[in-house]
């Protein structure tokens, strides 16, 4: 749900304006500056959120939309088959990206879903102490293919296995979700609350396609097809997580744990008053060996309502 009472960016007392002006505290070693940082900011102070929401803006204009319904055959490659694509839109977000966020945090890192296909050892640095930004250049590349809105860019800076701040931006529907760790979710300026689904009334979950599950995954999937629970194949992950976090969805049910995927939007939707569990009862980590497949819900009680079904399941 978004709380109008919360204000519109920059709006007295809203709490925004005081977002965006901030830094992301991160562990930096002494002497370190970061670029566009305030005059006095203490020791362990990150890049402002206001620069990195400008950077993944810059990224999407340049090599996004651009791209977006102008996309040539030869543009388009299967990597894994056909519904894992990349574009030459992601590829260059991802440069882009990569560029822009390391000069933002000098001594920070990149795992970038890209950058990982090439070389899967890139991977290992979210197990690292240097700062991680997290990065999928367009997530839901499927429907960036065929022309539709529901893709987004996702960004999130994480540390010690901890996601700091995120940033999901839906560029052709305008739409820029940010999270920090402590200080809630917002999108265009309003404050998120996701709220908890109404008593009595069905739930609905978007969960995994078939093509990206194990047999033990497919029969823990099928524990949610009962009574009062409405499935329905999962989009974007990224808008899947933004639909929680605004209330407009109840729940998604995954089974698969790649960091680009969920990082972002699993710290919108803790921050708007989510909770999210793995099959055996642990938050989900970004480092991976989760036990799949894991939930994130609008509240605790559901988050745990689904891991009860998909233990019935299994």
């Amino acid at each position: 749900m978004i709380d109008d009472s919360a204000g519109s960016a920059g709006g007295a007392g809203s709490g925004y304006g005081d977002l965006l002006s901030t830094t992301v505290p991160v562990r930096r070693a002494p002497g370190q500056q970061v670029p566009g940082a305030a005059a006095g900011a203490p020791a362990a102070a990150g890049p402002p959120v206001s620069a990195v929401e400008a950077a993944v803006r810059a990224a999407a204009a340049a090599e996004i939309m651009p791209r977006f319904r102008q996309l040539a055959a030869h543009e388009i490659v299967e990597k894994s088959g056909p519904h894992d694509l990349v574009t030459i839109a992601d590829r260059g977000a991802e440069e882009h990206l990569t560029a822009s966020l390391t000069a933002l945090l000098p001594g920070s890192v990149v795992v970038g879903e890209e950058a990982v296909h090439a070389d899967p050892s890139v991977y290992d640095a979210l197990r690292g102490e240097a700062p991680v930004w997290i990065v999928d250049p367009v997530d839901g590349t499927a429907q960036f293919v065929r022309g539709e809105p529901g893709f987004c860019t996702l960004v999130a800076l994480a540390q010690g296995g901890e996601v700091l701040a995120s940033w999901t931006y839906a560029a052709a529907l305008d739409e820029m979700a940010i999270a920090v760790r402590g200080r809630g979710a917002w999108l265009n300026g309003a404050r998120l609350r996701s709220g908890a689904p109404a008593p009595g009334a069905p739930l609905t979950v978007a969960m995994s396609h078939p093509d990206y599950t194990t047999e033990d995954q497919k029969r823990a999937l099928l524990g949610l097809r009962t009574e009062g629970v409405d499935t329905r194949a999962c989009g974007s992950a990224g808008l899947e997580y933004l639909a929680l976090a605004r209330g407009a969805l109840d729940a998604v049910a995954f089974s698969w744990e790649l960091a680009w995927d969920h990082a972002a939007g699993l710290l919108l939707v803790a921050e708007a008053g989510g909770a999210d569990t793995t099959l055996a009862g642990e938050p989900y980590r970004i480092t991976g060996g989760n036990t799949l497949p894991f939930t994130a819900a609008r509240d605790a009680a559901t988050a745990e309502r689904i891991r009860d079904l998909l233990l019935a399941g299994a």
